[in-house]
């Protein structure tokens, strides 16, 4: 008898995408991956100049090049993403390059051939350096490294919030505090990078520092590809960098015409195929001319029209993206000084550091380990912004994120400076220690804490989580939906621009004043004045950063078309809305 007739099959129900489960992927594979890279930024000077025989500056310099590379280079990620492939392959893809790069380190840590000779007794200035081969190996495994992690950059947080609909009003809601909890997962991966990692490759080996980076991103990897079923993928629209050259050529090739006086005559399609989802952006006033790119025609008269091709006529949709591109540069400009002091901070108090007594309860607190003190301030402070603050701010102001974007942006660089000046505070006392005790040329640690460091760290923490969340988050809402990667990856540039400007920062101020920061002895350099120097100009530059948000207008978000079972036509969905 057959049975199989009496078997009632039930239709497989679809997992539903999306949501805080698949997010929790996103937090983990971020968190390892940031791990090791934070590891690498904090302590590479001291394996290129203890253990590849680079001077002191080259250390420096190359480890700056290393960084604004890793941040810049997102950009390129995120072309990558929003044009070719989905931001979950992109990840994995990068993610492949980074693992070799570390691979890479880690074999030339091992073998003591693919490294010069320690130095014995003399300064690394004598030593024998690296030959060809063997930087040949370093530098590829650090731009792996870079090419890598600047992908997962751009790509890791667009995914993550692709996993929230904007045009969802429960979703939308939870879409700001995914980047908040995103930025915990960073903190905590930091956190470990700075302790476990840098001990591992301080006492244990760099090899063994490497390979611990190594395993990182591969179970980073591992994390991401287990929440694959769960992701909402973005589907690539197709290079956004063409559709901006053609906004400016059409402009341009179009600019004898008059532009029309209603919107409604500027070229659009609203029309779609069937089963298509496209993201329609309302007209704005700002920069008119650029609206000669979307002009359908030259006259009243119906029957005389440009000739129609994307180098000649756009729609208004490309032309509001590329207005988008525009009102965000100035903002993004605006926050590269912060970034600056950032990297100030990041190097010159590790110096501080080495004068000082940096025993905690009877443990010596190794010199790259110091950011540990801001990422623990800040482990503290977002779950509190977040549960305390967010809430209330919500109450007061009725905006579902608390404040906004650029507000939040704000408040960081208003705690930026104030870390600058606390900064010029605590080193005048540190070389008022040192004279008081007549340590000035000594090398010796000073009867004073590093600990005290903790307060510039500890604010400079609290300003990092205001701006750097408020910028990712303000690009990816305020972009449009083909440009989410890119404009993520923009956020990451401030910091990419802020460690190429920091090297030319000093530079200035040393041959401007005459040496403030020249004598290669921080008891007798002028680092205090160099912070409050720094001071100052971040607060001309908040100045600058708020003549820029005013003038910035908040994206409205516009229609959204969906043609069902292939019926054609469909009405418009979702109208202009400000955000």
């Amino acid at each position: 008898m057959d049975v199989s007739r009496d078997i009632k099959v039930e239709p497989k129900r679809e997992r539903r995408r999306g949501g805080n489960r698949a997010a929790l992927f996103v937090f983990a594979a971020e968190g390892l991956e940031n791990m090791a890279f934070i590891s690498m930024a904090v302590s590479l000077v001291t394996y290129f100049y203890g253990y590849m025989n680079f001077s002191l500056t080259k250390s420096a310099t190359t480890l700056t090049n290393f960084m604004g590379t890793s941040f810049l280079v997102a950009l390129f990620g995120g072309f990558i993403c929003d044009t070719y492939m989905t931001r979950f392959k992109a990840c994995v893809l990068f993610g492949c390059v980074e693992f070799m790069g570390y691979g890479l380190l880690t074999v030339q840590a091992h073998f003591h051939h693919l490294r010069p000779s320690p130095c014995k007794g003399v300064s690394p200035d004598q030593c024998e350096g690296a030959d060809g081969s063997q930087a040949a190996i370093l530098f590829a495994g650090l731009y792996l490294i870079a090419f890598g992690t600047s992908g997962v950059k751009a790509a890791l947080p667009s995914l993550g919030a692709d996993q929230f609909d904007e045009n969802d009003p429960k979703e939308a809601s939870q879409l700001s505090s995914f980047f908040n909890w995103f930025l915990f997962s960073i903190t905590i991966g930091a956190i470990l990078g700075v302790t476990i990692i840098v001990w591992i490759s301080s006492n244990q080996g760099w090899d063994l520092g490497f390979g611990v980076c190594a395993i990182a991103v591969l179970l980073a990897l591992i994390f991401a590809s287990m929440g694959k079923s769960l992701y909402r993928n973005n589907v690539p629209k197709g290079s956004r960098l063409t559709s901006f050259a053609q906004v400016f050529v059409a402009a341009i090739r179009n600019r004898g015409l008059p532009i029309p006086e209603k919107a409604e005559e500027l070229h659009e399609i609203h029309d779609k195929d069937a089963g298509v989802k496209r993201e329609i952006l309302p007209w704005t006033d700002q920069f008119r001319f650029l609206d000669r790119a979307a002009i359908a025609k030259t006259t009243n008269d119906a029957s005389t029209s440009i000739s129609h091709g994307p180098w000649r006529q756009c729609t208004v949709t490309q032309v509001e993206e590329t207005k988008i591109l525009i009102r965000m540069l100035p903002i993004i400009l605006s926050t590269v000084f912060m970034n600056t002091c950032l990297a100030q901070l990041q190097t010159f108090s590790v110096q501080q550091s080495i004068t000082m007594d940096t025993r905690v309860f009877g443990f010596q607190v190794p010199g790259p380990s110091l950011p540990v003190i801001p990422l623990l301030f800040m482990f503290v402070l977002i779950p509190i912004y977040e549960r305390v603050f967010v809430p209330l701010a919500r109450k007061i102001t009725g905006i579902p994120t608390g404040i906004r974007q650029l507000q939040r942006v704000g408040v960081g660089l208003v705690l930026s400076a104030i870390s600058m000046a606390v900064a010029g505070i605590v080193e005048t006392s540190r070389k008022s220690v040192a004279v008081e005790h007549n340590m000035v040329d000594s090398t010796e640690p000073l009867p004073m804490s590093f600990l005290w460091l903790g307060f510039q760290y500890a604010i400079f923490g609290a300003a990092d989580m205001f701006t750097l969340v408020g910028l990712l988050e303000f690009f990816y809402a305020e972009s449009s939906a083909g440009m989410k990667s890119l404009s993520t990856a923009i956020s990451w540039c401030s910091l990419a621009f802020g460690y190429f400007l920091s090297s030319v920062v000093v530079e200035v101020v040393n041959k401007v004043t005459g040496g403030w920061l020249a004598n290669n002895n921080l008891n007798r350099d002028k680092l205090n004045y160099f912070y409050w120097l720094l001071a100052g100009i971040s607060i001309v530059n908040f100045g600058v950063y708020l003549a820029c948000a005013s003038w910035y207008r908040y994206k409205k978000r516009g229609e959204v078309n969906q043609i069902e079972n292939g019926t054609g036509g469909g009405d418009a969905k979702g109208k202009a809305q400000m955000v």
